[in-house]
């Protein structure tokens, strides 16, 4: 087998595993905690690696309830309230030192605002903060796993995260290195790059990519933006 065949089937290995964690990690999110460890331990198949990293996930979802307040008749409450409620913090709202200033990305539960921070250093930051109505057990549990595996990552590609906490609404949010830029095919061409210049720039992606693989997480949603 060639090297590159190999590194190919590493990684297609390690993204198996990943993904089923997270299936088992849903599951279990969804039986009473005295019952989660013997489903873990036949639905994991003596696989002690993928069975540690789905209670980790557990203990880091744990972490993530036990601070925070959860809303469960929110979503309820704006499938009522239709089309009058927001989904999105308004520009200018404070959460805690941080002044949201401009919306710069949105998923399905969460939202990323460009803010200011005021105290104890005055800086530009990303702020994600789950969405209102999106604050249920498993969109928090999910969002703290997303938070806790960027706090893992120690790269200069890689945006770094500053600070993390709770709305008084119980909403949890995390801080991370504000990157200006556009998208990297729009840079190329903008900047008319020869092929070699745009595969340099593409090493430098890849190298953050592989930081991200050594430990263990999987992106699985990259795109030029």
């Amino acid at each position: 087998m060639q090297a590159g065949d190999a590194r190919r089937k590493h990684v297609g290995m390690i993204a198996d595993k990943v993904d089923r964690a997270r299936e088992l990690f849903d599951a279990s999110l969804d039986l009473p905690s005295q019952e989660r460890a013997a489903f873990l331990e036949k639905a994991s198949g003596g696989d002690e690696e993928l069975r540690e990293r789905v209670e980790r996930l557990l203990r880091n979802a744990a972490r993530a309830t036990a601070s925070v307040v959860v809303l469960p008749d929110a979503v309820e409450t704006i499938k009522r309230l239709g089309d009058d409620v927001t989904f999105r913090e308004e520009v200018g709202t404070k959460i805690g030192s941080y002044t949201l200033r401009e919306l710069i990305g949105e998923g399905g539960f969460g939202a990323v605002y460009r803010a200011q921070q005021e105290h104890p250093v005055s800086r530009q930051v990303a702020l994600k903060i789950i969405k209102l109505g999106m604050d249920t057990k498993r969109v928090i549990a999910r969002f703290e796993a997303e938070r806790q595996a960027l706090a893992l990552m120690n790269h200069p590609h890689v945006a770094r995260v500053f600070d993390a906490g709770s709305t008084d609404t119980g909403r949890p949010y995390f801080v991370m290195e504000y990157v200006p830029g556009e998208p990297v095919t729009d840079y190329c061409d903008r900047q008319l790059l020869s092929t070699r210049a745009r595969l340099e720039l593409f090493v430098q992606s890849c190298g953050a990519v592989q930081h991200a693989h050594q430990k263990g997480i999987i992106h699985r949603d990259l795109k030029p933006s």
